[in-house]
């Protein structure tokens, strides 16, 4: 198809592309996520393809180009979210999710269930004696709400002819030929939308204050940075769905009168980058981004903007100025990014996840979109859950689930049947949530209430056997060395507190060491330039609050409860269990151990280095850990 030069040439496309896809009686679409590219599933896909050409089985790649009649569609789709199972193979439309697939089942899969009709049993989903033929059947799944990634494993992530099969850039269509800017506006306000990057600000009031600016040259910017460690929500809708923010970002070009887009993503996503190149060239192919959208006099523009890697740089005013070309730091605000942004110019910034709503409540209506989540916080949210649970990987559920629905309904419980601990949320700005909150909604206000921030969507779980002061100190590490060093409260404040964890966990803490924390945290977070500072010993209050009891512990009696912090760890020979063989004096790497044969051994506490190579010797669990 040529360029679009008006409103009724995207209609007719529309129409054409969904004729298309309704040919396709078949739809097999391989992970293509960064993840599941790393387990095989791009060979997969290869091998699958080369199978179809080898049976004649008439199967079509691309929407709109070639094939006539019916076929089976064999795509790249985006991120399914289960990512621990990859590589993931689903089969529309029986809905089959197949499970680890390798290689070697390609041609089992061919056969049984894309030339037949039966799914491949064994690479379902199982759990406690019960197959889930259906991936909306396994409960990952079933509680969750799909909006902002509905496509994402369910269409191709490299085509804009299925994106607007799907209804896409149907909501840049209204906003071009039926609602004003004022009406644009009042529409995100309306719905509530607030940004999912984790301050959780009003999008429709960040748009108008920009639109209300008269400066001819404005500026909107999607922060695809994402640097909270295990966090990749935003990467995932970046990589299976592109044109869905395109189309935000473009709306809000429409809205705030901006002609200009930058997408800042970080260059550790070398596969969005790929997607988003390939999403922007393939709209101003079809006359959807670039000069006269659509046949208007409306113009808008994106280009990509690679960070470095720099955690601070997901902060505003940093972030701008790395796309300016300086050194990415925060700078003191007022004047804010609305005000004087990108180039000094009003700019409207949200992230990846806030502009893939956009479409979705213009589609819809604020209305409709209010009755997805609570009151203050609707819509969904997009969460990255890890840690000690059993089913890892990216959800969506609506706003107000509770932590409970998502780690034992969704997440299925902690991993090994251990008890729950605590969850780590909002990542290294972030604070711990106790079994006392396991009932708590999960949304801005009722998060904030309780002393944590919800981030941009990171969810630790932490069992029984995690030290608390170690998780304190290691956020505090990534945080420091994160820190961009222009405020003397964050740069050396950070380090100060990380120096006095690291000697709590080494056995050298000192009894006022917990006071000094939480002085350091309260001047630090007071005086600091920007986000990254005034949250950074977030963690550290956290879990002195709840786990005080540990940090008195490491302090007072030189002990690790969970037996985490190697200094603290002790080692000793049981006399009554030991054989006397002396395979563990043999193996000790510094000669620790010490003793004659047929008699009981003994370690030397001061010469230990507590590497445990004694303890997975002894046949006899004569060596003990305490």
């Amino acid at each position: 198809m040529n360029r679009f030069t008006c409103k009724e040439d995207l209609i007719e496309a529309r129409r054409t592309f969904a004729e298309h896809l309704s040919r396709q009686k078949k739809k097999v679409l391989v992970c293509a996520e960064t993840g599941c590219v790393a387990g095989g599933s791009l060979e997969i896909f290869d091998r699958l393809k080369a199978l179809c050409a080898e049976r004649g089985v008439n199967c079509s790649f691309e929407l709109g180009h070639g094939l006539e009649g019916e076929s089976i569609g064999l795509k790249k789709s985006g991120c399914h979210g289960f990512c621990e199972m990859g590589p993931l193979v689903r089969i529309e439309p029986a809905g089959w999710l197949f499970l680890k697939v390798k290689l070697e089942d390609c041609e089992e899969i061919l056969e049984t269930s894309i030339i037949g009709d039966k799914p491949v049993k064994r690479l379902l989903f199982q759990q406690d004696g019960v197959i889930y033929p259906t991936q909306e059947e396994i409960p990952f799944y079933k509680k969750q709400t799909r909006l902002v990634r509905s496509h994402c494993g369910h269409t191709d992530a490299e085509s804009i002819e299925e994106y607007i099969a799907n209804d896409g850039y149907k909501a840049l269509e209204t906003a071009l030929f039926d609602l004003s800017p004022d009406d644009i506006c009042r529409e995100i306000s309306e719905a509530g939308l607030r940004g999912r990057g984790g301050g959780g600000y009003p999008a429709g009031q960040k748009w108008e204050q920009v639109k209300r600016h008269k400066e001819t040259i404005k500026y909107v910017i999607c922060n695809g940075d994402e640097g909270d460690p295990g966090a990749f929500m935003d990467r995932s809708i970046m990589e299976g769905d592109p044109h869905r923010m395109l189309e935000g970002m473009i709306i809000a070009g429409i809205a705030t009168g901006a002609q200009n887009g930058y997408i800042y993503v970080r260059a550790e996503y070398p596969l969005a980058v790929k997607r988003l190149k390939i999403a922007i060239e393939q709209a101003e192919k079809y006359g959807l981004l670039g000069h006269h959208i659509l046949g208007t006099d409306f113009s808008f523009t994106i280009k990509i903007n690679q960070g470095a890697g720099a955690f601070v740089c997901g902060e505003g005013s940093a972030l701008t100025a790395s796309i300016e070309g300086n050194r990415g730091m925060p700078r003191v605000k007022p004047p804010r990014t609305v005000e004087q942004g990108l180039f000094a110019k009003p700019t409207v910034l949200n992230n990846v996840e806030t502009f893939a709503n956009v479409p979705i409540i213009i589609n819809i209506s604020a209305a409709e979109y209010r009755k997805i989540g609570t009151a203050n916080s609707p819509g969904t949210k997009v969460f990255s859950l890890t840690g000690n649970v059993k089913s890892t990987g990216l959800i969506e559920v609506p706003m107000g689930t509770t932590l409970r629905e998502i780690v034992f309904e969704i997440g299925g419980g902690v991993k090994d049947d251990k008890a729950f601990k605590a969850v780590q949320i909002g990542g290294p700005s972030g604070g711990c949530l106790t079994d006392e909150y396991l009932d708590l909604p999960i949304d801005f206000d009722s998060i904030k209430k309780v002393g944590a921030i919800m981030g941009s969507g990171g969810l630790v779980v932490l069992d029984e056997t995690t030290c608390m002061v170690e998780v304190a100190r290691f956020f505090m590490n990534f945080t420091q060395k994160e820190s961009c060093g222009k405020c003397v409260p964050c740069r050396e404040g950070t380090r100060a507190m990380l120096n006095i964890l690291e000697r709590i966990v080494s056995g050298k803490g000192e009894p006022e060491d917990i006071d000094i924390l939480l002085d350091l945290e309260d001047t630090i977070s007071a005086t600091s330039l920007c986000g990254l500072g005034k949250t950074a010993g977030s963690p550290v209050v956290s879990t002195i609050k709840y786990f005080r009891d540990e940090y008195i512990a490491h302090v007072y009696d030189k002990k690790c409860p969970a037996k985490i912090c190697q200094a603290l760890k002790s080692i000793s020979i049981d006399a009554s269990l030991c054989r006397g063989c002396g395979k563990c004096s043999q193996i000790c790497p510094v000669g620790a151990i010490s003793g004659e044969i047929k008699k009981a051994f003994t370690i030397d506490g001061t010469k230990c280095i507590k590497c445990e190579a004694c303890i997975s010797t002894c046949k006899f669990n004569a060596i003990l850990e305490e």
